[in-house]
């Protein structure tokens, strides 16, 4: 499907996910639910109101047939996620495997040399982190991000420390991917300086006010006219430049003599080097308060400048960006001021106002694509089959067993020559050995058998 820059669709993303081509995307950041049994709404009074979400899961609120088509196309995910059920509930699988599928189609939709950026907290991280090894390769993980949401801990702290910080998973899609690291370098700033170049830069410019070192002039090895000599005073010197370049230092005041005799130093400014390079914490973005500017009361919203960040660092201007968890469309609005292609995805039709509303607030004024995704367009070559295993969770409705979706088969549970129908009530899956065992026997007789050998109690 032929997607236009600045759409926003409307409706569920595994949906238009699943029409988009493959290789198309750049970079991929999503923000989705985290499974933290809560429900977000917006404030009434705020440009955000209307918007709101559940964030719990149980089974019965998945199509059934999302865990057979999960397990055909990726058994080693589906049983990886089925053991997050024995550990943490079916809450969790239930989450995961809504998040599992969707996944599948973002791998497919990025470009070999595409990046993903997941969004998440510590409800369910080392469960995603799992997912994501399995489907992006372990060798493909770059980086888990700590975003610091808040400078100083808030609440009780009597029984622990507090949770104030969110984790991004960044994956790439191969070895080859975007990464501009002048978008990871932030300016120094004094108080966050280490102690050896405090002692740099310790110098106070009278003339600018500026922080200033003096540090030595290096010969250029390239430059042959660095290697002529002078005189002074009866000592021959050898030029640590070449005399033109010297003579233009001195003349814009960046050589200086800090004492008579002493050899001649270069001024460096400390705001004008390249700053310091980020590592995966993330401690200079705060998160948006009720006084932030950028602040529409959405309820998850995040601050447009760590969206600013992930988009410099992996992708460049006239790259595609998808957001497919959207919500108040902080993506779409940071890759606009970017200069970047971008697509919006979410259940809300929130979503394309509000982005229309932020772009118009900063004198962006351009024509934004309303899309509605139609269920009926996306209809996969669905089977009972797969309905069946999702009904079942994946076991063999036998001997209770988690097996591949390959290893079981479709059996009738009142056999066609008995006036057994073909409906989703007569039908069941069974692993190989107890279709064997059940043979043309009926139900009961497999479940006592069973129980006889002591495999089902």
């Amino acid at each position: 499907m032929r997607v236009e820059n600045r759409t926003i669709f409307e409706g569920d993303n595994l949906h238009i996910l699943r029409d988009l081509d493959t290789d198309t995307v750049d970079l991929i950041y999503l923000d989705p639910p985290f499974n933290s049994n809560r429900t977000f709404e917006a404030p009434i009074a705020s440009e955000a109101a209307g918007a709101a979400f559940k964030d719990s899961w149980v089974l019965s609120d998945l199509n059934k047939v999302l865990h057979g088509e999960l397990a055909e196309r990726d058994p080693t995910l589906y049983y990886a996620i089925s053991a997050a059920e024995f550990s943490h509930g079916k809450s969790m699988k239930a989450y995961l495997i809504m998040m599992g599928i969707r996944m599948l189609e973002m791998y497919r939709i990025l470009k070999p040399t595409g990046t993903i950026y997941l969004h998440c907290d510590d409800n369910a991280s080392h469960y995603l982190k799992m997912m994501m090894d399995g489907i992006f390769g372990r060798e493909n993980f770059r980086n888990e991000i700590v975003w610091q949401r808040a400078a100083t801990s808030k609440g009780n702290l009597k029984k622990g420390l507090a949770r104030d910080s969110d984790l991004i998973l960044r994956y790439s899609k191969s070895n080859d991917f975007v990464w501009n690291p002048e978008a990871v370098t932030i300016p120094y700033d004094m108080a966050d300086l280490d102690e050896k170049t405090k002692r740099q830069y310790y110098y106070v410019d009278p003339d600018t006010g500026r922080l200033v070192s003096h540090t030595s002039i290096t010969a250029q090895t390239q430059d042959p006219d660095s290697h002529l000599t002078y005189e002074v005073m009866g000592v021959v010197r050898t030029w640590r430049w070449a005399e033109a370049r010297m003579l233009k230092e001195i003349e814009a005041g960046r050589v200086v003599q800090t004492s008579p005799g002493n050899v001649p130093r270069y001024k460096r400014y400390l705001d004008e080097q390249k700053g310091k390079m980020l590592n995966n914490i993330w401690v200079d973005i705060p998160n948006l308060t009720a006084r932030s500017k950028e602040r529409i009361g959405y309820p998850t919203q995040k601050p447009l400048a760590l969206l600013e960040r992930i988009i410099r660092a992996s992708s460049n201007p006239g790259d595609i960006v998808l957001d497919p968890f959207c919500g108040c469309a902080t993506t779409c609005v940071a890759a606009e001021c970017l200069h970047r292609r971008w697509i919006g995805i979410d259940l809300s039709p929130k979503s394309f106002k509000l982005v229309k509303l932020r772009l118009e607030q900063r004198d962006i004024v351009e024509r934004v694509i309303h899309r509605k995704g139609n269920p009926k367009l996306y209809q996969q070559d669905q089977t009972y089959k797969h309905t069946i295993f999702g009904l079942q969770d994946g076991r063999c409705n036998g001997c209770q067993i988690l097996f591949p979706f390959s290893s079981m088969t479709v059996d009738y549970i009142v056999a066609k020559s008995e006036g057994g129908a073909e409906t989703l009530d007569n039908l069941q899956l069974l692993c190989s050995g107890c279709k064997l065992m059940k043979g043309s026997g009926t139900q009961e007789q497999l479940i006592q058998k069973l129980e006889d050998e002591g495999i089902l109690k």
